[in-house]
């Protein structure tokens, strides 16, 4: 494990920076978002990163007090990976980094890798209410979980539980509610996305 770096600066901002600034740390947050996952699979939803880094990221966050590391019961027997409290709380500095940078994400190059769920917070902020939403993409399906930050935020796949609300749109759509340059209502109203379900959530967006 390696030590801290510190700017040592008595700023809460540095301090913050101190522990959450090194590279990739920020991102292993976004993944464990969706709740526990192994190290394979974050190295796999993480391109780029080496095994190296991510490993030693992964001590150090657990070191901070960020992440928290168990083994999962037989038949599974793997360790994973999940937030604590105080990890969960960066979800606000995500969403508002992510909000921050809509401006920098311009055309989706050639090099540039992409995940499905990697769509969920940008939804997330366009989202108001409680409830669990199903989403269909191109690149695949995942879910949210809106107005709860006790647990996930959101999950690859189909929802465990009765989704209030359906949303399936291509992703020209999506990147464009990204990008912050398309309202998700105003989307509904074009057409471009499709709500179904019977949730206040779905009945909330289709009345926008």
């Amino acid at each position: 494990m390696s030590p801290r770096r510190s700017y040592d600066q008595y700023c809460s901002a540095a301090r913050a920076l101190d522990v959450v600034g090194d590279r990739w740390t920020l991102l292993i947050v976004r993944e464990l978002l969706a709740g526990p996952r192994r190290y394979t699979d974050l190295h796999a939803d993480l391109p780029g990163v080496s095994t190296d880094v991510l490993a030693s990221r992964l001590k150090d966050m657990e070191r901070d007090g960020l992440t928290t590391r168990r083994r999962l019961p037989p038949p599974g027997a793997a360790y994973v990976y999940e937030l604590t409290v105080r990890g969960r709380q960066l979800l606000h500095v995500l969403q508002a980094l992510g909000a921050w940078g809509q401006a920098e994400l311009g055309e989706r190059r050639p090099t540039d890798a992409v995940r499905a769920h990697w769509f969920a917070l940008p939804l997330l902020r366009a989202l108001d209410g409680e409830g669990v939403v199903q989403v269909h993409l191109d690149e695949g399906e995942f879910h949210l979980y809106v107005g709860g930050t006790d647990g996930a935020v959101y999950g690859d796949g189909v929802a465990p539980v009765e989704a209030d609300a359906r949303l399936a749109l291509d992703t020209d759509t999506c990147t464009a509610i990204a990008r912050g340059e398309l309202g998700l209502a105003d989307a509904v109203r074009a057409g471009r996305v499709e709500v179904s379900g019977d949730g206040a959530l779905a009945k909330a967006l289709r009345e926008a």
